[in-house]
């Protein structure tokens, strides 16, 4: 999303026009939290942004599918914890790259081998033994 996506530029009748719906079909939804439109100044007058608009035709679609707006808002909720948790899976991503970067970069000379250890701290019962 771009800072235009959220930039609250429509009125209430160009945005149920551009979302295919009648404009107190938005005050419904408003009502029933499933969109929340910015306010002017004087907090009269609905704004609504590019991402309003997306966020109306996904409410659309999922009624088209049959779903009341209970499902619709907890279907919608599932998509943004989705959303969120890939944001988090691409972060980590991105973190184990760049440790992978590091390790890597250092090579294996600061790594300690398993028997050398065994030599310095001493045997674990379980481990090295003969016949496991």
């Amino acid at each position: 999303m771009t800072p235009h996506d959220s930039h609250a530029v429509y009125v209430i009748s160009i945005a149920a026009e551009l979302a295919g719906m009648h404009p107190q079909t938005l005050r419904i939804y408003e009502r029933r939290g499933l969109v929340a439109p910015a306010r002017t100044a004087g907090g009269k007058q609905r704004r609504y942004s590019n991402a309003d608009i997306a966020r109306l035709r996904r409410i659309a679609e999922l009624a088209d599918l049959g779903l009341n707006l209970e499902g619709i808002r907890q279907v919608m909720a599932l998509e943004a914890q989705l959303e969120q948790m890939r944001d988090r899976l691409a972060a980590l991503e991105a973190s184990l790259e760049r440790a992978a970067e590091v390790v890597a970069r250092r090579g294996r000379a600061d790594l300690v081998p398993l028997r050398q250890s065994v030599t310095v701290f001493g045997r674990i019962p379980g481990i090295f033994e003969e016949g496991r």
